[in-house]
């Protein structure tokens, strides 16, 4: 599925900027330089459109590039049918290309939030009542950092404060901690942050399909088991197809992600990692990938905690994940019989560097039991 998304990334790219050629060469100063020469006037055209294109490949990468042109193209389209209402509603001829304009405007402008609301975050909060005995107890889940994409090890440990100050019971992790770019320097120091928080029951990791690394451990410098050794000797908890009991109360049941069974590995079903569990005590399970809910419904689990979706990242392209069934939910909460189902759309981002529909965030759960 990557590869044909990809695929038709590049293809629009390529459209996007031959039609950007055409539009930016109806400005004023354009046609004098080309003299009315069509040819010359489309090359001198596609330039400056080149030039952004390549500026923010070298900036930010070139899928950024390849999402800024898209942009550019769908708001300048929707800005030419605009201009072309007015001016066959008033029975006018512009002189000046207000359409282009205010295309180039507009898409800075939502670029800028895009930016913002990728590498701002917000505290999100959920409120979920039970009929079991569990008390009350405070939960804070965060997923996708992808440290080094939006911040570093250091910048991370500016966020696990934030957390810190919501004094949880416990905190938990729900995937793609790390990312195949994440350097050994930063990995380290963020697992060093992790281990200065203080909670009352701990802090509870489950893996995601980036955190263990798809190109080895010669490409990014440490494995998945030097991952997991800075996660524990930091305090914090490695859940794979595992299952705690806490305080006789509550239990975390960490998943494998289900990046295991595409690589060629097993992984329990949730029947398995529930067998033999007292159902009277509430649940929580931590998986990355929202991919297996009438399973975990079935199973009577009370919450399921996953990342992996970023919120669905572009607007309007939010839920190509469930359109395509690689994702049952793209964000927020939901509940199926018995089973609360929460996605958080991530605390960083990975290789586009906007959100234009939705923000980065950690969640704050707070469970009322009786």
């Amino acid at each position: 599925m990557w590869i044909l998304i990809f695929t038709a990334m590049i293809l629009a790219a390529i459209l996007s900027i031959i039609y950007l050629a055409g539009r930016v060469a109806r400005f004023s100063v354009f046609q004098k330089a080309a003299k009315d020469r069509k040819v010359i006037r489309f090359v001198v055209g596609a330039v400056p459109v080149l030039l952004i294109f390549i500026i923010i490949g070298i900036t930010l990468g070139v899928i950024n590039a390849i999402v800024a042109i898209i942009h550019l193209t769908v708001i300048w389209l929707l800005c030419d049918g605009i201009n072309r209402l007015v001016e066959k509603s008033r029975n006018v001829k512009f002189e000046k290309y207000y359409a282009g304009v205010l295309a180039i405007g507009i898409t800075v402008i939502y670029l800028i939030c895009g930016w913002y609301l990728a590498n701002h975050v917000w505290r999100t909060e959920y409120i979920l009542e039970t009929d079991k005995q569990v008390g009350k107890l405070r939960i804070i889940q965060f997923a996708d950092s992808h440290v080094g994409t939006t911040f570093d090890g250091e910048g991370f440990a500016e966020h696990v404060k934030a957390m810190q100050a919501e004094n949880p019971d416990i905190v938990v992790v729900t995937g793609d901690f790390v990312d195949d770019d994440s350097t050994k320097e930063d990995m380290i120091a963020s697992c060093a942050a992790l281990g200065m928080l203080k909670t009352t029951y701990g802090v509870y990791y489950a893996f995601g399909n980036h955190d263990k690394g798809y190109y080895g451990p010669e490409y990014r410098g440490y494995s998945g088991e030097e991952l997991i050794a800075q996660l524990e000797k930091n305090n914090v908890k490695v859940l794979q197809d595992e299952t705690v009991l806490l305080d006789n109360r509550f239990y975390i049941i960490g998943r494998q992600d289900r990046s295991e069974e595409q690589r060629g590995s097993d992984r329990a079903s949730m029947k398995e990692l529930v067998s033999g569990l007292d159902s009277s005590k509430y649940s929580v399970v931590l998986d990355h990938q929202p991919h297996d809910y009438d399973a975990q419904t079935a199973a009577g689990v009370d919450l399921v905690l996953s990342g992996h979706t970023h919120g669905g990242q572009l607007f309007p392209i939010n839920y190509v994940g469930e359109w395509t069934g690689e994702n049952e939910k793209t964000y927020g909460l939901e509940k199926r019989e018995n089973t609360n189902f929460l996605v958080t759309s991530g605390i960083s981002d990975w290789a586009i560097k906007f959100k234009t529909g939705c923000k980065s965030e950690y969640v704050v759960i707070d469970v009322q039991g009786a």
